[in-house]
């Protein structure tokens, strides 16, 4: 009989992309969802509704695991507070650790983010003004508290994510749908390193099996600026590039006016302060211990993009490109 893996956040970009290479694998798969489910429409594995920050829920659900799976997030792009990215980070994480250890669960498999961390390898003390990278930052030390008090646990850090299986979308989905409908006049200066989700999956499943207890891997894509990643997403999508690029300075001083009309449009701001200094944030990023240990590979760029908008078409969100 195959081992029981729980996949939280089983609905979410990532999740959705690691339910399918665990299927591949032919591993039993539980999927921990809050309510949309259609990343796992036609799936074969059991589907539980779960709130993260329920510890109650999460106690049971976690039963009878073998390895888990930790993807559940808020992810957000606020620049001020952000309570509901602390409970669902921080004190989620809490109660997955707590299950964890309650159950006897073998391996953890903890994800991060590359953003946690300073210009070294450490996570930094505070961010100001970035609720997502302060509460994904508390997330991971209390992923290494449980790790010195004796859990087998690992941590994956991916940059950008891009690739299919986007459901939601995610906010670099919206950005993509964006520019392949022309509504992407202009681009921003900067970059980011950009790693498809398949490729974040591959290591993942990797890292439960060959990772260091207590290790960090950071799963690293390819980094690009951001002209030359709408360069190439245009011509995937068959429209043609943004004409325009913003620098980062000006950006920033209109990011908080774009900010504030987005909430009064009630829509989840995708253009902030927070994510312009991701944008200026580890210009490269090393994951050669991730390639030594875990095999880590990220496949090409465009590839990533040529996939995704074929997804999109796929998935009725998006109409049939020109023929290239």
């Amino acid at each position: 009989m195959s081992e029981t893996v729980v996949v939280t956040g089983a609905s979410g970009h990532v999740g959705a992309a690691l339910v399918r290479a665990l299927l591949a694998e032919r591993a039993t798969v539980r999927a921990l969802v809050r309510s949309d489910v259609r990343a796992l429409e036609g799936l074969d594995v059991e589907r539980i509704k779960v709130d993260v920050t329920d510890r109650g829920a999460v106690m049971d659900a976690l039963r009878g695991a073998e390895v888990v799976y930790h993807a559940a997030a808020r992810v957000t792009l606020e620049s001020e507070h952000d309570p509901a990215a602390e409970r669902t980070n921080i004190e989620g994480t809490r109660n997955v650790l707590e299950g964890c250890r309650a159950h006897g669960v073998r391996r953890l498999v903890h994800f991060s983010t590359v953003h946690v961390l300073g210009d070294g390898a450490e996570l930094v003390a505070e961010h100001p003004g970035a609720p997502y990278e302060r509460s994904k930052a508390g997330a991971e030390r209390e992923v290494q508290r449980a790790v010195k008090e004796g859990l087998d646990a690992v941590v994956v850090s991916p940059c950008a994510v891009i690739g299919p299986y986007d459901h939601k979308p995610s906010h670099m989905g919206k950005v993509l749908l964006m520019l392949a409908k022309g509504w992407l006049p202009a681009t921003v200066a900067g970059g980011q390193s950009w790693v498809d989700v398949r490729d974040i999956a591959a290591s993942s499943i990797a890292a439960a099996k060959k990772g260091e207890k207590g290790a960090r891997y950071l799963l690293a894509g390819h980094w690009l600026p951001m002209r030359e990643f709408a360069t190439l997403a245009s011509r995937a999508a068959r429209v043609s590039p943004p004409r325009f690029s913003v620098p980062i300075s000006l950006a920033k001083r209109f990011a908080p006016l774009a900010e504030r009309a987005s909430r009064w449009l009630g829509q989840e701001p995708l253009f902030t302060r927070a994510s312009m200094d991701s944008l200026e944030s580890r210009p490269r990023t090393p994951c050669e211990r991730a390639a030594a240990v875990l095999g880590h590979a990220p496949r090409a760029t465009e590839a990533t993009l040529e996939d995704t908008f074929r997804w999109f078409e796929d998935a009725g969100v998006l109409k049939a490109r020109r023929p290239s």
